[in-house]
């Protein structure tokens, strides 16, 4: 089927095949993951949109496809309006136009593997409502039609070092054992990718720009495990790192182990495990208690071996920056969003300790970067031309850290309404990396920080400010963020605490015309604050690249403002000085001379 409105069609005949008059496709898979595997990107297949967040709804004689604010403009141009109707999120969701579009006695599926249980829930009910039905379907009838369909990864698991990882498997698992005795329960699930790879100090390749492997763990209270992994990716040297404390299975027999935990009081995180998980300990008669993957918050708050390699990352990340942000000054004139983007891979992958990017670049030029998670491609690639601006957000995922960076550069002479709009958004960016909060703050009391700037002016930006990055694992990291609380940007009410990194990339986007944001990641550090009555916190940054002096209006510049950019500017040279050759170190050194 070469186009998506046969793939639609065949995919409504095959739901008449299954009984059903319609079907809800997420864009996760049975992980509940925020980027999936080739095999698992149904949404993509059936609808051509490429965003990393989405899901749609299809019926008899209509569709829908929902995005949030961040492909507002993507959508539109990968998705056939003809077919689909495009819907906001959060002010609608699947369940919401299922129950307005859905005829009486219909019947709605869903693939159990791809729903939370509070999704199923909420659905089931808002359908009944309507006199419709939600029903669970074994097999997902977008796999019958799509007749090429990759096969999971069957890459080797491999181990990553305990000098890197700070502490032993051993060691937090038995941390998880100490948290179920605290809770009364017998073992915990843990389904969610990054979680069992920080677990097991274990990394993969089965998923772009992620370094996990498909896997599922059941952790026991004594101590031990169950790691459920296909017999393929296992290798010598991961037995014996593992040891005698975890027992291995194949990745299909996990169900089945479900199966034999009756009697048992199992916890299971309602956010990072899908229904069909809940469900099948239900049937096999065990205890679930609802509890937070009691990963998460140690994965979050990194120890002195992962701050220390994130450091380095860094520091190595913002001298190929550097050197790409010279070329790009020294060629703007015959470059691309797809050459530019090509020759900062091919810089990221000099660098011996790289095993992939973060995530795809963001190679967006002029009116591409007014969409903020735009993906170039050879249809939308377009030249650089003077007079305006580009943007380039981009990562590596080094063996001792993730990086995650974006810098906006004019290109040509920028119109003095770009100029006052890059400040604004600069002003917001400093606002966050000097804001000092007492212990117990949440990323949402600090997010509007970054935008009172842009508000004065009338202006804001439709994504959060900030995402915990992981430590050579997944770029956008939970619990915490920078976000407003509620919404399509949940996290922003958990506490911040002193190991946690995340973001720091306020931006402003005008549709048809330009996008700015200015990102880099910072530490969550205990701050000294002379007279201070409880304990404060702050932030260190760790991202050390030049930002475009050519954009900024100083007279916009509080004092304390720029001093910080003069400030930032004197360490960039003093961090990444040293690791340039001589003609890159005095490029960088007019780049960063003082305001």
């Amino acid at each position: 089927m070469s186009t998506h409105t046969d793939r639609l069609a065949a995919f409504r005949q095959q739901l008449a095949a299954q009984g059903l008059d319609g079907f809800v496709i997420p864009l996760t898979d049975e992980h509940m993951s925020e980027y999936v595997g080739s095999y698992a990107q149904r949404l993509g297949w059936l609808t051509g949109f490429e965003g990393s967040a989405g899901s749609a709804a299809v019926l008899e004689t209509q569709a829908a496809i929902f995005t949030d604010g961040r492909y507002t403009l993507q959508v539109r141009q990968q998705v056939d309006g003809a077919h689909w109707s495009y819907e906001p999120v959060p002010e609608s969701s699947p369940a919401d136009w299922l129950k307005a579009h859905a005829k009486a006695g219909a019947r709605i599926g869903y693939d159990p593997w791809l729903h939370r249980g509070d999704w199923v829930k909420k659905t089931r009910e808002m359908l009944a409502a309507k006199g419709a039905e939600l029903v669970a379907v074994a097999d997902n009838p977008i796999d019958a039609v799509w007749t090429d369909k990759p096969q999971p990864s069957k890459a080797a698991l491999i181990v990553h070092p305990e000098r890197l990882a700070g502490r032993s498997s051993a060691d937090k698992r038995q941390a998880v054992a100490d948290w179920l005795g605290e809770q009364g329960a017998d073992a915990a699930v843990l389904a969610a990718l990054d979680s069992i790879a920080w677990t097991f100090n274990l990394r993969g390749s089965d998923v772009a720009r992620t370094p996990v492997g498909l896997a599922f763990a059941l952790v026991h209270s004594d101590g031990t495990a169950d790691l459920f992994v296909e017999g393929e990716k296992v290798t010598a040297e991961l037995r014996q790192h593992l040891g005698n404390g975890v027992r291995l299975h194949e990745r299909a027999d996990f169900t089945a182990k479900l199966g034999e935990l009756g009697g048992k009081t199992v916890a299971v995180d309602p956010e990072r495990s899908v229904a069909a998980i809940s469900e099948a300990l239900e049937g096999a008669g065990a205890k679930i208690i609802a509890l937070r993957d009691p990963t998460v918050l140690p994965r979050a708050i990194k120890n002195e071996a992962e701050i220390a390699g994130q450091r380095a990352a860094q520091t190595r990340d913002g001298a190929v920056m550097t050197r790409f942000l010279k070329w790009v000054a020294e060629h703007e004139g015959e470059l691309d969003e797809l050459k530019a983007s090509d020759r900062l891979e091919a810089i990221r992958r000099e660098d011996p300790t790289l095993r992939d990017l973060s995530f795809d670049s963001i190679s967006a030029f002029g009116a591409n970067a007014a969409s903020p998670h735009y993906h170039s491609t050879e249809k939308s690639n377009v030249p650089f031309r003077p007079g305006s601006l580009y943007l380039i957000d981009s990562g590596g995922q080094y063996e001792d850290g993730t990086t995650d960076i974006t810098r906006t550069v004019a290109v040509g002479e920028p119109s003095q309404e770009m100029r006052e709009r890059f400040t604004r958004v600069l002003q917001g960016h400093i606002a966050i990396d000097r804001a000092l909060f007492p212990k117990g703050t949440r990323g949402g009391q600090l997010d509007s920080f970054a935008r009172r700037p842009l508000w004065e002016a009338g202006l804001d930006y439709a994504h959060g400010t900030g995402h915990g990055v992981g430590s050579f694992l997944s770029v956008h990291e939970g619990p915490q963020r920078i976000a407003p609380v509620g919404g399509a940007y949940a996290g922003g009410d958990e506490p911040l605490q002193a190991g946690m990194i995340l973001s720091n990339e306020p931006g402003y986007y005008k549709e048809g015309e330009y996008g700015i944001r200015i990102e880099n990641l910072v530490l969550v550090v205990e701050k000294e604050v002379p007279g201070a009555e409880k304990p404060m916190l702050g932030f260190e940054t760790l991202t050390f690249a030049p930002i475009d002096r050519r954009l900024i209006v100083t007279g916009m510049l509080s004092e304390a403002e720029r001093q910080w950019v003069d400030a930032y500017h004197a360490e960039v040279v003093r961090r990444i000085g040293p690791g340039l050759g001589a003609e890159e170190r005095a490029w960088l050194e007019e780049q960063c001379a003082p305001l």
